[in-house]
């Protein structure tokens, strides 16, 4: 599975509102930019899709900024990343379901739906809040602790 670009920056931009969300901050762009080291004007596109997507707000005027729409633990990583990538897993641009193969590559459909439901299993099981608090799910956390997990192949 690739991250991309987008969805790295929309988690981390996410976790910075999350970790404002205590305090009942509003944090402007320029700050979240700054301290993820993300390009503002990509910042702009991800903050607008977070509030279509009804995970963030903002605020216009010198005030104004931006903040969660509901509580960092009631989010997961997997609604920030459909939010600006849509599903999580797709084959072609199609959700695993939808492709169908013959032949000897027809079981094919299946592990494209394992892997979905693997990555699931991760990233809808991480909140916002675990990010901003710096602590995973004990079994997150035991899956990245596994030696074999940072082997590359």
């Amino acid at each position: 599975m690739k991250v991309s670009a987008k969805a790295d920056y929309a988690v981390r931009a996410a976790a910075e509102l999350a970790a404002a969300q205590a305090g009942g901050d509003l944090v402007r762009a320029e700050t979240i930019a700054t301290a993820q080291q993300i390009p503002q004007r990509f910042l702009e596109n991800i903050l607008s899709d977070l509030r279509h997507a009804g995970i963030a707000t903002s605020q216009r005027g010198a005030e104004g900024g931006h903040k969660l729409a509901r509580p960092a633990q009631e989010i997961t990583v997997a609604d920030v990343i459909r939010a600006v990538d849509g599903p999580l897993a797709a084959v072609r641009g199609e959700r695993p379901e939808s492709v169908n193969y013959g032949g000897p590559a027809a079981p094919l459909q299946r592990v494209w739906i394992a892997v979905r439901t693997n990555l699931r299993d991760v990233v809808e099981h991480v909140t916002l809040e675990d990010l901003a608090k710096g602590t995973l799910p004990a079994r997150i956390d035991q899956l990245a602790s596994d030696p074999d997990s940072w082997v590359t192949r």
